[in-house]
């Protein structure tokens, strides 16, 4: 592959087989052995199957760039939980190298050269308050606030009570975003946040 192919690759944040293929005028096929080789030699980073950086790259990218990766690893998904948090200053806990988002399709991870992609599925029915900035979708911090505390109210999400400035969320529209979540959850917020 020449110097302007790799270029013109790592223009990009990701790319995929058939974007190698188009980049290179190669069949599909040809492209997927290149890839594979590639990564084995390191110049690609296989994020997940058929998702690719330039290895160069990814240590250069910054927080941003992850959470934008975060969403194209998931489609539909936004980032929230403690990441969004740490984001907003909520919370004193600096995740490095992590990141959590919410998702409509599953629950899962995925782990690239150290750095953690944490997925965990929500119910349509409490998929919302997110907002797009800077080409990343990402949850306000009250809802990442709740969508935490909501999976922790089902003992499936650990979460650093002591670390968070409850004090930085907005309490009245917290009162009207816990609205359709369990009463489980909004029990704890309730609680939290005297509300």
């Amino acid at each position: 592959m020449i110097y302007q192919n790799l270029k013109e690759l790592g223009s990009r944040l990701y790319f995929t087989v058939k974007d190698a293929a188009d980049i290179l005028r190669v069949k599909p096929e040809s492209a997927w052995v290149l890839c594979a080789r590639y990564v084995k030699e390191g110049i690609f980073l296989r994020v997940r199957k058929n998702f690719y950086v330039l290895s160069q790259k990814w240590e250069s990218f910054s927080r941003e760039d992850f959470f934008r990766i975060s969403n194209f690893l998931q489609v539909p998904s936004y980032v929230s939980f403690m990441t969004a948090l740490s984001w907003y200053e909520v919370t004193t806990q600096v995740q490095r190298n992590f990141f959590e988002s919410a998702s409509l399709k599953r629950s899962l991870q995925y782990e690239t050269e150290g750095v953690a992609f944490n997925f965990y599925k929500l119910q349509k029915e409490y998929y919302f308050d997110f907002i797009k900035k800077n080409n990343v979708f990402m949850a306000t911090k009250e809802k990442a606030f709740l969508d935490s505390i909501y999976l922790y109210s089902f003992g499936k999400y650990r979460l650093d009570m002591s670390s968070l400035d409850l004090e930085k969320l907005d309490k009245i529209r917290m009162k009207r975003l816990m609205r359709p979540f369990p009463q489980k959850t909004q029990k704890i917020i309730s609680k939290l946040c005297r509300i």
